[in-house]
């Protein structure tokens, strides 16, 4: 029973080290690999032999003991997130009989030591990014971590190859090395991988440049610290037409670093690595399960990664694996055992778990860092009887007194709610729900005091005591004003004519018109055009034609006359044209206003009530009754979170139409509008508007003559009537403050 390939590389560092991938992918050129195998053959058959830190001060020193000599510093890189930093030994074998080494010391967590072909990379698990150090003496690799300052241990002197230089990687210190030029990306590319996979590969001028990738939505973001990145590189790429899940790459200077904006779609999983010079981020497509109910779905796996393959391994074995790798303290219970298999490629831990878990009909239950293992049954089982404890507790528990005096609240509403009694529970009642007290627990209310007196287990109690904290808090008031404006603009213009004429002579002809009267009289009354005095024959309405304009709201129209006639008054022509205009604006404007509490209805109303009288079934006289015309608000405030108003809103206008009335009663002129909105504290909103128009034209002429042009005017009567009436409601909500209730109350 061994443990194959255990690694705990984060998926953001995580070099291509997979069993059966060419080193010449992870190179990309040749003169890496021709670098790499020279660098191999010089340290063929080496192997690591212990992996060991010191900790002088702030600084911790990491040792890397080695079976022979190397001649050249190992190629390394770093991560901030995570906090990593990796050296490859190249031709060098695994030879500590482990995959990982517990540290725990300064800012160093553990080593992880993965073996892959033709190389050896060591893994250094920070808690935070710091300034580094790789300098390598004989058989030895030290990494020095934070302050550099610090004196390192010393070793025997060997001879170092001219090429030999420290790398060190400055986040946020710096480390003696020799002025380099400045950071800058050189190229950037994109391909496209043999599984459909998309990479884009980034060439650094310096290959300790720290890096940050974080996702961020459909999009990868990498940032490159302290790196310019030149103009002809700033640029969208749009690869859609590679067939990858990469959709376009934005390059552009984010103040001092390069950033890279790698924008994905469709699902797929984030990978990337470094070599040399060499940044490759990589997006691989996931395709989803045909049998799952959601596709792509899947619990969130956030743990660090591992490989885990083992054969007929004994399962307490396994989790004690798991233990190790995560630092968690796991409990297994005895009744687990039995074996498993299993061969688990790079996978978060905590999947690793939950698949071993459910293989085996396993549960846990997690306190803190403490994990509990057990079949579920046992564990079920477990829960009844703690459940089933309490119970008894309860029932066996004595019972305490305690009184709340109610400073805002009803006691009955808060009676109410503690016995799960809640309002409308069916046809407008009291319906019964789960309350707060025990099946052993009691309340009484004294509505004089205003308090509640509770009997119940100290338990219940406490949380009684809670629940009344919150609810028995005064409640917030607004005043709600609405403002109703109907402007009225009436216009009507009455233009008409009468005219008339008179002969007296040895035929004696008259006309007197339509209705006409004749009789005999003294003389015609003064100023008067409707009767006229030939001779000794008064006559009344000489007009033949008779079309006067009419009054209108109360105005009489203008009137101008014209007569003629001869000596002897025996031929006489009577003109007289009669006109009004009357033209009248006018707003009424009702303000009605009312405060009420949070979520409590108000209404308020003026206006007069008008008397009917109802008929019987029978056809008998019934009894009088009232109707309602009234202007009336009725208002329902609640104040959002963030201090706006949400109002239910009922307004009617209605006023008395003597104009449409009959033996029953009079008519009702009713505008109203019935709405919900949202608005601001202290804003003005228009809930409703109504808007008519009136126009009328009314001409009354005689046949023919009425249409005669000029003269026409005397032969017809034309009214014009123009009326508009608009409708407008308003509504201003304020939250009424605390200190203004207080201020009201002191005055």
């Amino acid at each position: 029973m061994t443990v194959a390939n255990l690694r705990g590389i984060p998926s953001k560092i995580r070099s291509l080290l997979a069993c059966g991938i060419a080193l010449a992918v992870v190179l990309g050129n040749a003169e890496a690999q021709v670098a790499d195998g020279a660098a191999a053959q010089a340290v063929a058959a080496n192997s690591v032999q212990s992996v060991s830190a010191t900790r002088t001060g702030a600084g911790v020193f990491l040792t890397i003991r080695m079976q022979k000599p190397i001649t050249t510093i190992p190629r390394n890189f770093s991560v901030m997130r995570p906090a990593r930093i990796a050296l490859d030994l190249m031709g060098a074998t695994n030879g500590l009989g482990r995959n990982a080494v517990t540290i725990d010391q300064g800012n160093l967590r553990s080593v992880d030591v993965v073996q892959a072909e033709g190389r050896t990379r060591i893994v250094l698990n920070l808690l935070q990014s710091v300034a580094y150090t790789v300098s390598a003496n004989g058989n030895t690799v030290l990494v020095a971590l934070g302050n550099v300052n610090e004196t390192a241990p010393t070793f025997p002197a060997a001879p170092v190859a001219p090429s030999a230089r420290p790398a060190s990687v400055p986040v946020g210190a710096s480390a003696p090395v020799a002025p380099t030029e400045a950071r800058a990306i050189r190229a950037l590319d994109f391909r496209r991988g043999a599984n459909g996979e998309g990479r884009v590969v980034v060439d650094l001028s310096d290959p300790n440049t720290a890096v940050d990738i974080r996702q961020k939505g459909k999009s990868v973001v990498v940032d490159f610290d302290g790196t310019t990145i030149p103009d002809s590189l700033r640029r969208r790429l749009d690869v859609t037409d590679f067939g990858t899940p990469v959709a376009r790459v934005t390059a552009s200077q984010n103040g001092g670093n390069a950033q890279l904006v790698i924008e994905g779609r469709g699902l797929w999983e984030q990978d990337a690595y470094q070599s040399d010079n060499q940044f490759v981020v990589e997006l691989k497509p996931v395709h989803p399960n045909p049998t799952q109910l959601f596709p792509g779905q899947g619990k969130g796996y956030h743990g660090q990664r591992l490989s885990l393959n083992f054969q007929n391994v004994d399962v307490r074995s396994l989790l004690q694996v798991i233990a190790d790798f995560t630092n968690l303290n796991i409990i297994t219970s005895d009744s687990v055992h039995g074996t498993i298999t299993l061969r688990l490629k790079d996978v978060p831990w905590d999947q690793a778990l939950d698949i071993i878990l459910q293989s085996k009909g396993l549960g846990m239950r997690k306190n803190g860092n403490v994990i509990l293992i057990a079949p579920r049954e046992e564990l079920a089982l477990k829960e009844k009887q703690t459940l089933e404890a309490q119970s008894q507790i309860e029932a066996l528990e004595p019972v305490r007194a305690e009184s709340f005096v109610l400073n805002y609240a009803r006691a009955v509403d808060v009676q109410n709610l503690l016995m799960g009694r809640v309002a409308g529970g069916g046809g407008g009642g009291m319906g019964s729900g789960k309350g707060l007290l025990s099946k052993r627990g009691s309340v009484v209310l004294d509505t004089r005091t205003n308090q509640l007196f509770v009997q119940d287990i100290p338990e219940r109690l406490d949380e009684i005591r809670r629940l009344i904290s919150k609810i028995d808090v005064p409640t917030r008031q607004v005043m709600i004003e609405a403002r109703i404006v109907e402007a009225q603009d009436t216009f009507s213009q009455d233009i008409g004519s009468r005219l008339g004429i008179v002969h007296a002579g040895p035929t004696s002809w008259l006309n007197g018109g339509a209705g006409s009267t004749y009789g005999t009289g003294t003389g015609a009354s003064a100023g008067s055009y409707n009767s006229m005095t030939v001779g000794s024959t008064t006559i009344t309405n000489p007009n033949f034609v008779n079309l006067p304009a009419a009054s209108q709201n109360g105005f009489n129209p203008g009137v101008i006359g014209l007569t003629l006639f001869d000596r002897s008054i025996s031929n006489l022509l009577n003109l007289e044209l009669s006109a009004l205009e009357v033209d009248g604006q006018a707003n009424d404007i009702a303000s009605p206003r009312v405060v009420t509490a949070n979520n409590v209805k108000a209404t308020i109303m003026q206006g007069t009530q008008i008397p009917y009288q109802t008929v019987s079934a029978g056809g008998g006289i019934g009894m009088v009754q009232f109707q309602n015309a009234v202007l009336s608000l009725e208002v329902t405030p609640q104040i959002t979170p963030d201090g706006d108003v949400f109002l239910t809103v009922k307004v009617h206008k209605d006023t008395p139409n003597p104009a449409v009335s009959s033996a029953a009663g009079v008519a009702i002129d009713t505008k109203s509008v019935d709405t919900q909105v949202l608005v601001q504290n202290g804003g003005t909103v228009v809930i409703g508007g109504i808007f008519e128009k009136t126009e009328t034209i009314t001409t009354t002429k005689i046949p023919f003559l009425g249409d005669l042009p000029y003269v026409g005017i005397f032969f017809r009567d034309r009214a014009k009537t123009n009326n508009r009436t608009e409708l407008l409601i308003f509504i201003t909500p304020r939250v009424i403050s605390q200190q203004m209730n207080q201020a009201a109350a002191q005055m």
